[in-house]
């Protein structure tokens, strides 16, 4: 029987595998770009196993990703850190558990339509 994963594993994935009884993987190493982009896939796999779960361990996973973007894009966490400060001071956090419904204004808004159509949305 062969399962077809075709996704970015963990380093020490295929070791595991191949270091069963009766088990061999297949694999390859990506070239930046390609890594990029399953980067991008992967933070969403992850995303979503925390939400099902609501698990330090799926939280966990979430951030090694995070880091591993982080990395490749040569972002230190300091960078992180005041972008957040910075985003923190114009617009908030999110203590105070605010759920915005919805807004009504007179004039057509360019911006605000595109943010609204973005295909991530639709998922949620």
């Amino acid at each position: 029987m062969k399962y077809i994963y075709n996704k970015l594993v963990r380093d020490k994935i295929p070791e595991n595998i191949n270091s069963m009884e009766g088990r061999n993987c297949n694999y390859k190493i990506l070239n930046d770009k390609e890594y990029l982009t399953e980067l991008d896939k992967k933070i969403f796999e992850e995303a979503h196993e925390f939400i099902e779960e609501h698990s330090v361990e799926e939280l966990a996973d979430l951030m090694e990703v995070i880091i591993a973007i982080m990395k490749v894009r040569n972002i230190s966490m300091e960078d992180v850190e005041n972008a957040r400060q910075i985003k923190n001071s114009k617009k908030g956090a999110f203590n105070d558990k605010i759920y915005l419904i919805d807004v009504e204004q007179e004039e057509h808004d360019e911006r605000e339509e595109m943010e609204l159509k973005k295909n991530w949305r639709k998922s949620i």
